[in-house]
């Protein structure tokens, strides 16, 4: 029975948005669970999916993802979604209010993260980031190889 609890409690990350790390500078995370047709649920489960120039907006009190792909369902009939519809975003209100508040922000903006299935239900990591400039990326390109150059001397 134990066992059984701690693979309901597995996440499984189906597609993730490395370059919004490389693009954003992430103060803060949240959870929240994505409204799905069925076949997006199906091309999800295959890892049919893009996070690629996706963000959330804010609109009347409700959360929405925008420009993220789910491929159409490859056996699915004439009841198939669109690739690049506007999916609501399940949040508490109080979480809504905070991100709303922080994304008033000059700056800042939601950005997903990734998603991922957690208790076999489908969920976003949203963040709430600021954009770097070009000079941040290549600060942060030094860094990682500076990182890098002290891991392999310590390696040796």
């Amino acid at each position: 029975m134990a066992l059984n609890r701690e693979l309901q409690n597995e996440e499984k990350t189906v597609v993730s948005n490395r370059r919004a790390l490389h693009d954003y500078f992430v103060t803060e995370s949240y959870e929240a669970g994505i409204e799905l047709k069925g076949t997006e649920v199906k091309s999800l489960r295959a890892g049919k999916a893009s996070l690629q120039e996706s963000y959330a907006v804010i609109e009347n009190g409700e959360v929405w993802l925008l420009n993220s792909h789910i491929n159409p369902f490859e056996f699915g009939n004439i009841n198939n979604h669109e690739p690049l519809r506007k999916r609501r975003l399940l949040l508490n209100s109080r979480e809504i209010f905070k991100l709303k508040s922080k994304t008033t922000t000059q700056g800042y903006t939601l950005i997903p993260l990734r998603i991922y299935f957690k208790n076999n239900r489908a969920k976003v990591e949203l963040a709430v980031a600021k954009g770097k400039h070009h000079h941040d990326k290549r600060e942060a390109i030094k860094e990682r190889e500076v990182e890098r150059d002290i891991r392999r001397k310590f390696a040796n």
